[in-house]
């Protein structure tokens, strides 16, 4: 193979035979003839055959299981003749799997010419000069530790190669890789609710064991159980005799590829078994739907504290409740009629058990459901002049009749309740201040009910009087709009109800000066019928207007009003109130309020805004708001309400004066 000092060539056998020149320390301690050595640690050896030194290094000696390492065989032509280096094969133990496409010559990527079990080959030319570039040549191949590799033991490496001048194959050369045993750790699962002669479960985790590996449990240094890995974990139960603290650990036994390893200790308590306590229920024997009970748990020893949870069949009753003196108790009441199956469950507390009372049965039944009667009387009557009492009976399913009453005495017979109402048209004959009122006789189901008494005052009919209602010929959508009536001769009192059609138009409007007037704003188009029907007042007859026509046109353009008002003022001080009127609409006026009040007359709007001058003469919090008119084309609109606080004058109350611009 080589070219020796003579020129001859040796014959393979020869080149077997010849010595190892030199061998590392890290190789040395693997083959147990030096120190030990560290984890992931090189190792190399080198020897010479004829002209050629070769030197193998292995990246890490002492691997672990699954870990990649790298043999790296360095070919040197210290003299003679140049040879081509054909093959080399290297030799590894069957338990390291080649990495596929890590073969390398001198840096870069060789594939192989063939493999094995135990060796992977590249085939190929590869000159080596003595003394001049290239003299050096490098092989490397990377393999795979594997699980199935013996821990702590030598396992042999080696080259063997060909080329031009011959070929060697090197048994024994080294370096040998010992596979270290895997690291174990091993954690014991929180032990909690240990109580003497009660069994608990101690669970092991491995990290690092292999199933069936054993694993003991101990308590100091008293061993109490042992069993086998199952995956990762090991389960054994015990049942610990005496109270108090007790120091468990998990201890994992070495193995033939895994180091032993014992957990932390863990301080247990071992309490002694709580004492047993009974419970007994108390319960009415019946009961109605809605109508609250008390459910009454007695636990003993009346010491023991915790909760008790009231049960209906398998469904809790409301929450837990707690335990007071012995006592829990829990108003509750039924949803639905049937025979309840009523038990109290008890928590138990520090050193007692839990226990469950006997079953008490509740019959609930169905009552007849409460109804409620309300009276409609007119506030006033005219002798001999027919009005309408009527009565309202909730729920509107209750049957049944309803008796009006003048205060003892009976207006007429009962009358009918028909889908929750009953009316009667009725006259008096005399006048006064009649107490009126409604009997409900009760139905199947339901029970009955008076209304609270209202009162009709009933006057004796003097003079006729006439209402004439003065309304705008047109009105917007969204926009308010005036409705007036005057009634004459001007009466002393009563009421006005605007009406669009049958609808009432809001609530009755009081007459003042025989004048009552409605802001109304229609929310939908068309051709409305208005009118305005007088109540009629003492001495004085209702009477009705004549029905005007208001013609209600849908707008073109939805309107919206944003209103400016200083936050505060001063009383005698003057201050600006804006409106800005968005689209801005061809013409329209606004009208300011405080609360409900007008303040001033309407405002013009001109290129979308209005604006008034205004001196507030209280002092205090002023609601302030804007109302567009609406005009052909536009909505009408509302502004938010704006609060204006003013102080005294002079700046006697809470704010200085203060000034607002527009």
């Amino acid at each position: 193979m080589l070219c020796a000092a003579n020129g001859g060539t040796f014959m393979s056998g020869l080149m077997m035979r010849r010595a190892v020149a030199a061998v590392s320390g890290a190789a040395l301690a693997v083959l147990g003839l030096g120190v030990g050595v560290a984890s992931a640690a090189p190792g190399s050896v080198t020897w010479d055959d004829g002209s050629e030194r070769i030197t193998r290094t292995i990246s890490d000696v002492t691997p672990a299981a699954g870990d990649t390492i790298t043999s790296k065989t360095v070919f040197d032509r210290t003299g003679g003749v140049v040879e081509y280096i054909q093959q080399v094969k290297d030799i590894h133990p069957p338990c390291l799997t080649y990495v596929d496409g890590s073969a390398k010559v001198d840096g870069s990527g060789q594939g192989l010419d063939s493999q094995g079990a135990d060796f992977a080959k590249v085939s190929g030319s590869w000159a080596l000069y003595p003394h001049i570039s290239p003299n050096l040549r490098t092989f490397e191949f990377s393999y795979k530790v594997g699980a199935d590799c013996a821990r702590g033991v030598p396992l042999m490496t080696t080259v063997h190669y060909s080329g031009t001048l011959g070929s060697g194959t090197y048994d024994g050369k080294g370096p040998t890789v010992s596979v270290r045993k895997n690291a174990s750790t091993t954690t014991l699962a929180p032990v909690s609710g240990a109580i003497v002669g009660q069994a608990v479960q101690l669970t092991a985790t491995v990290a690092g064991g292999a199933a069936g590996n054993v694993v003991e449990f101990y308590d100091g240094a008293a061993k109490i159980g042992e069993g086998p890995l199952v995956g990762s974990a090991v389960t054994v139960g015990w049942t610990p005799s005496t109270a108090g603290a007790h120091n468990l650990s998990a201890k994992f036994l070495p193995t033939a590829t895994a180091e032993g390893s014992q957990s932390a200790p863990q301080s247990v308590t071992v309490s002694t078994p709580d004492a047993a306590t009974t419970t007994m229920l108390t319960v009415p024997a019946t009961a109605n739907v809605g109508a609250a009970v008390e459910l009454k748990a007695t636990v003993a020893p009346a010491a023991a504290a915790g909760t008790v949870q009231f049960k209906d069949g398998a469904a809790n009753i409301g929450g837990p409740v707690a335990v007071n003196a012995g006592v829990a108790t829990l108003s509750h009441s039924f949803d639905a009629a049937g025979a309840k199956s009523i038990t109290a469950v008890y928590s138990g507390g520090a050193g007692f058990t839990g226990s469950t009372s006997a079953a008490a049965t509740v019959t609930v039944s169905v009552p007849d459901e409460a109804t409620t009667t309300t009276i409609t009387v007119p506030a006033t009557a005219n002798v001999g002049a027919a009005v309408e009492l009527k009565a309202t009976v909730a729920p509107a399913a209750a049957g049944g009749t309803v008796q009006f009453k003048d205060g003892a005495a009976n207006i007429g017979g009962p009358v009918t309740v028909n889908a929750g109402v009953a009316t009667l048209s009725h006259t008096f004959d005399a006048a006064g201040a009649k107490s009126i009122t409604a009997v409900y006789s009760g139905g199947a189901g339901f029970t009955g009910s008076t209304s609270p008494a209202a009162t009709v005052t009933v006057s004796v009919a003097e003079v006729a009087t006439s209402t004439q209602l003065t309304v705008p010929a047109t009105a917007f959508v969204g926009a308010p709009a005036e409705l007036k009536a005057t009634v004459s001769p001007a009466p002393a009192g009563g009421t006005v109800q605007f009406k669009n059609g049958d609808l009432a138009l809001g609530a009755p409007v009081n007459v003042v000066d025989g004048k009552a007037v409605l802001s109304h704003t229609f929310a939908a188009a068309g051709s409305h019928a208005i009118s305005a029907v007088f109540s009629g007042a003492p001495g004085f007859l209702g009477s009705t207007s004549a029905v005007q026509s208001v013609s209600v046109p849908v707008p073109d353009v939805v309107t919206s009003i944003v209103l400016t008002a200083p936050a505060t003022a001063d009383r005698g001080v003057v201050v600006e109130f804006s409106a800005v009127v968005s689209p801005t609409p061809t013409g329209g006026t606004v009208q300011f309020k405080d609360g409900s009040t007008p303040i001033g007359g309407p405002v013009n709007v001109v290129d979308g805004k209005a604006k008034l001058s205004h001196t507030f003469d209280s002092p205090g919090a002023h609601s302030i708001s804007a109302t567009y008119s609406g005009f052909a084309g536009f909505s009408g609109a509302g502004s938010q309400a704006s609060t204006v606080t003013v102080a005294g004058a002079g700046g006697d109350g809470s704010f200085g004066s203060s000034q607002f611009g527009s």
